[in-house]
Parts: structure tokens; sequence; C-alpha cells
């Protein structure tokens, strides 16, 4: 019998002593690569995309060499009481692996990378859009960013039904899209981005009286005709000045002739590079977008405007003004003239680049 006992006693000491042997190899494996002594400050940037799983995110920081054994940190992740038992933490408090993009250094430990993937946290991306860019040039400034993919976001925002949803009368919300500096996140869905630069639109309108009360009808016109101005002017103060011209033809029904929307149907219609100049076969072609062609504004905006081109739009000053012409390329400077005569006698065509 004491012989038994004694072996016994051999028994549970070498299974104890397996056990605490198996939890240091175990608290090795979970044990920070780096030690804390030799952390240099050094963080790898990691991108957490929707839908990833954990057993994912395991595989990407061991690629990373930011964690030791992939499987650990998943088992840690699922039993909380295991991440107790490690670290003293995280049995009450289930891990939740959320989208973002995180800075991970490798002094860290697993309880510290999950405590952090749990966080949500984003890295904002700044995207300047000027004024006067089209759907098709944000998407690519968009896409360029690694915000959302190109295609989507001009699918969405060329979608009647889109345009439907935010009381925009056009087939597309092309002219609504605010030009403006966003904080965006990489992988963002293109309507989300869409819908932040669209409600944008209306709380900026919103400081110019006489658009804000305008109904849904006469508000798309005015964009129209800002779209056009937009794309026409090139100091400030003489934004407005261009906007009665177009207007005084209108009242006259006399063609805009105006070269941003034959560069619009160069460059979006037919695909075409921006040109340098506008031909006189360009000013030929058979389009509603041709206002060489046709009287009257286009079907739709040719530009996303901003409250320069948006003001002079809505309170243009009365002037006799039916011509304009640049007289200082460099400047960007614009002679206005009455009459035919005048404006023939330095007649020259130029066009504002879009920015691409």
């Amino acid at each position: 019998m004491k012989k038994i006992l004694i072996v016994l006693l051999i028994f549970l000491v070498l299974l104890a002593g397996g056990i605490l042997a198996a939890a240091g190899i175990v608290k090795k494996l979970g044990s920070p690569v780096s030690s804390a002594a030799a952390d240099d400050g050094t963080k790898i940037r990691i991108e957490i995309p929707n839908g990833m799983s954990v057993s994912g995110a395991a595989s990407l920081l061991v690629e990373n060499q930011l964690i030791r054994n992939e499987k650990l940190f998943y088992y840690t992740a699922r039993y909380p009481q295991l991440k107790a038992f490690l670290y003293g933490k995280g049995e009450d408090k289930p891990f939740i692996l959320r989208s973002g993009i995180y800075y991970i250094s490798p002094s860290m430990n697993i309880a510290q990378i999950q405590e952090e993937l749990s966080s949500g946290q984003q890295e904002y991306i700044k995207v300047a859009i000027p004024e006067g860019l089209t759907i098709s040039k944000i998407a690519a400034e968009l896409e360029e960013k690694r915000i959302c993919p190109a295609k989507e976001f001009i699918n969405w925002c060329r979608n009647p039904n889109t345009a439907a949803a935010y009381g925009i009368q056009g087939e597309t919300v092309e002219g609504f899209l605010f030009p403006d500096t966003y904080y965006l996140t990489a992988g963002m869905e293109a309507s989300a981005v869409a819908d932040i630069m669209l409600k944008n639109f209306f709380e900026k309108i919103s400081s110019i009286p006489t658009l804000a009360a305008m109904n849904q009808a006469d508000l798309y016109q005015a964009v129209i005709l800002a779209s056009i101005v937009e794309r026409e002017y090139r100091v400030e103060d003489e934004a407005p000045l261009i906007a009665s011209v177009f207007k005084n033809r209108l009242r006259r029904n006399i063609g805009l002739y105006s070269c941003a929307t034959v560069e619009y149907i160069l460059t979006e219609i037919e695909g075409r590079p921006h040109p340098e100049r506008i031909l006189i076969e360009d000013t030929k072609i058979d389009s509603p977008y041709n206002t060489y062609k046709w009287a009257g504004l286009p079907p739709g905006p040719i530009s996303n405007p901003g409250l320069v081109a948006l003001r002079a739009s809505a309170d243009t000053p009365k002037t006799n003004y039916y011509f304009f012409q640049v007289v200082d390329p460099a400047a960007g400077r614009h002679v206005f003239t009455t009459n035919f005569e005048e404006h023939i006698e330095s007649h020259s065509l130029y066009t504002k680049k879009s920015g691409r």
C-alpha cells in the first residue's frame, strides 16, 4: 500500500510539473515578440477590414511578427477565462474584433493587442476635393486614396434613385457633391462617402438665403448654371459677372457659348483627355450639352461647384454684358463686353484646367 501511495505521489508531482511546464510554454507563446526594454517605439500599421475573422486577424499578426502563435491568439479571444489565467484580465470582457486601422507595437502582449483591436479606432485620411471636379474625377481621387472603388462611387452617384432620394431633379447627383476637405477612412462604402458630400452641400447652401429658399426645380437650374460658372471663372470677383453674362443670354434665348460645356462633352461623355484648346470643330458636336449648338442650359450640371460659383448663380448682379473673353491667361482675367463687335476684336478660346 505504501508503495502505491509513493508511486501515486510521484505521478502527481510529474503531472503538476508537466502542467507547470505547459503553462510556461503557453505563457512564453503569449508574451510580446519584443521586450519592453528593447522597444524603440516602432509600431506596425495593421488594417482590419469589415468581415475579417479572428483567425484571419491572428494570421495577419503573425505575418507582421506581432504575435508568436496564432492559435493562442484565437483561443484567448474565444475563451476569456484563458486570457484571465494568462494575463489576469479579460474573463468578463469578451473579445470583439472591430474593423479599422491600428498601430501595434511588438512589445504588446496578446491581451494588449486584443484590447487595441476591440477599440475600433480609425485612421482618418485627408481628402481635398477642389471646386469644379466631376463625379468621375472625384471617384478617381477617392480610389487613389483607398477610400472606395471609383466604379462603385460612379455607379452610385449616377443612379437616378440616388438623386431622387436627395430631392435632386436630375438623373445623377452631379453638381451636388460639395467640394471640401474631408476626413474619411479606408474601405468606406461608396454610398456613405457620397452621403457625406451631399449632406455637406445642403448644409452649405443654407448660408445662401436665395438658394435655400428655392424649390427643387429652381435649385437644380441654379446648380447647372453654377457648375458652368465654376468651370469658366478663374478670379473670384469675376464669377458674378460671368453669371450675369449667361443669365442675360438665357433671357434672350442666345446660346451660352461656354467652352466648359464642350470640354465636358469631350472629357466626360467621349472620354478624351482634357484639351488645351477648344477647336472650332469641337463646337459643332451634336450634344445637348453643347451650348454653342443649342440655346439654354444643358440638361445637367457639368461639375461640382463651390460657394463662389453658387453665390454668383444665386445672387447675380444686373449688367449689360453679353460676352466675355480671356485677356490675361496667366492671371485668369477676362474682359466683359456688351456687343459682338467688341468681343470679336480679340476673340480667343481657353479652357480652365479641372485639377486632373
